[in-house]
C-alpha cells in the first residue's frame, strides 16, 4: 500500500470538504458585510458535484464511458485534492431598490448549514484519527 494512501479517500475528502467550506464561509461573510452595498451581487461557492465526482473518479463535464469497449479520456479521472469548487453569482430574485441583491436571511440560512457541515466533517475527522491511534495504541 503506497503511504499516501495510508488512510483511504476519507482522511482527504474530509480534509477537502474543510478547506472548501472554509472558503465557502468566506464568500457568505463577504455576501454579508456588503449588504447595503449598492449593485453588489453575492457569491457562492458550488462544490459538492465536482466533489462527488472526485469521488467516483469522474472529472465533472466529461463524457461517461457507456460501453465496455470505449478508451478512456487521459486525465478524465479528477483527485480530490483537484477540486477547487466553482464560484458562481448568485443574483437575486428581487433585488433591493438599491440593485442590491444579499437576501440577508438566506445568507444567514447557508452560514448556519455550511457551518454545521464544517463542524460534523471536524468531528469525522477528529473520530477517524482517534480510531488510527487506538489502533497504533493496541499494537504496541
Amino acid at each position: 500500500m503506497p503511504i499516501d494512501n495510508i488512510f483511504g479517500t476519507t482522511v482527504d475528502l474530509l480534509a477537502k470538504s474543510i478547506d472548501l467550506r472554509s472558503r465557502s464561509h468566506t464568500m457568505i461573510s463577504a455576501n454579508l458585510a456588503n449588504v447595503e452595498t449598492p449593485n453588489y451581487t453575492p457569491t457562492n461557492l458550488s462544490f459538492e458535484d465536482e466533489l462527488k465526482g472526485a469521488l467516483k473518479g469522474k472529472k465533472a463535464g466529461t463524457p461517461a464511458i457507456t460501453h465496455p469497449k470505449h478508451i478512456p479520456l487521459k486525465g478524465q479521472g479528477e483527485s480530490i485534492q483537484q477540486v477547487q469548487g466553482i464560484v458562481i453569482d448568485t443574483a437575486s430574485l428581487s433585488p433591493g431598490k438599491d440593485g442590491n441583491g444579499v437576501e440577508l436571511e438566506g445568507e444567514m440560512s447557508r452560514m448556519a448549514e455550511n457551518q454545521i457541515m464544517y463542524n460534523a466533517s471536524i468531528q469525522i475527522l477528529a473520530k477517524k484519527f482517534e480510531g488510527i491511534k487506538s489502533a497504533i495504541r493496541e499494537n504496541k
